[in-house]
């Protein structure tokens, strides 16, 4: 229940009003969902959360007041079949990419996860039309997906074209097995079998224990 949770993993917050007005939403859900919060010093606790995209948050509600988790890379959360962890990941130039991450596939040498952002479009105010009254905003959430291994992610391209652009060691072999396999790189599943394909055959080029991020060229 709430009240087990520990006030130590709550920072009280403020409700953002700024895209009231926008089509869209800044939350990944609209309503609350019964969750976990998997503490790793101290266990798990029943919660209702939702995650706002915008500030990349995981809020609750207690009484009048809104919070949000505690953002570590000791806390998880699980949302419906989401698992959300918070990652101090770097890409491949070292650059910080700390953020929420969606664990979506995990193996012996890489995870897969992925990240929501949100695109937003501003109002636009239309002279000619509806005497000058502003077109309303826009809020769309845009799912990206990362490969990451021992800390360092590259984010996989949903294109055929790029994403063989970046797994350049093995892009012959890719290559047919996405026409043979009819991959459709959207589809979370298509892009899971994909990564395995990646893996299976670089562990058979000889050396099962080279990092799988070895020749891929990253994109930011």
């Amino acid at each position: 229940m709430l009240a087990q949770l520990p006030r130590s993993l709550l920072k009280s917050t403020e409700k953002v009003t700024t895209f009231d007005e926008y089509d869209g939403s800044m939350y990944m859900k609209a309503r609350y969902k019964e969750s976990s919060i998997i503490n790793e010093q101290t266990g798990t606790y029943d919660v209702k959360l939702k995650y706002n995209i915008y500030t990349d948050a995981l809020e609750l509600t207690q009484g009048s007041k809104l919070y949000e988790i505690v953002k570590s890379p000791t806390l998880h959360a699980r949302i419906d079949d989401d698992y959300f962890y918070y990652c101090d990941f770097k890409n491949q130039r070292g650059l910080n990419r700390s953020g929420y991450y969606i664990l979506v596939e995990l193996n012996d040498k890489y995870r897969i996860y992925k990240k929501l952002t949100l695109k937003i479009t501003e109002p636009e105010k239309k002279q000619h039309v509806n005497n000058g009254i502003a077109e309303a905003g826009e809020l769309r959430s845009i799912t990206s997906y990362y490969i990451e291994e021992d800390g360092v992610i590259v984010q996989l391209p949903l294109n055929k074209k790029d994403i063989l652009a970046i797994f350049t060691d093995k892009g012959p072999e890719l290559k047919e097995y996405l026409k043979k396999e009819k991959i459709r790189l959207r589809k979370e599943e298509d892009l899971i079998r994909f990564v395995a394909r990646y893996n299976a055959l670089k562990s058979a080029g000889g050396n099962p224990s080279q990092s799988l991020l070895t020749n891929i060229s990253g994109r930011d």
